[in-house]
């Protein structure tokens, strides 16, 4: 797997995964626990969405229609 999207905080993350499942691309979201152990202020970079190797350039490219759009 590889890592499709940074983002910003772990709501970001489930709604991007959110996003490439509707469009049949298998993705995860990690960094949730990471997250939270920290406390209240949001650090960045512990928010990633991840999938299958095979499907990264699809999963890229409506990643960059999201941020886009």
């Amino acid at each position: 797997m590889k890592i499709a999207y940074r983002a910003a905080n772990i709501i970001e993350a489930e709604i991007v995964k959110g996003m490439l499942v509707a469009n049949d691309i298998q993705a995860h979201a990690s960094g949730f626990y990471l997250q939270g152990g920290i406390g209240e202020i949001s650090p960045t970079d512990l928010a990633n969405v991840l999938v299958p190797d095979e499907d990264y350039d699809r999963a890229k490219e409506l990643i960059l229609e999201y941020e886009e759009g």
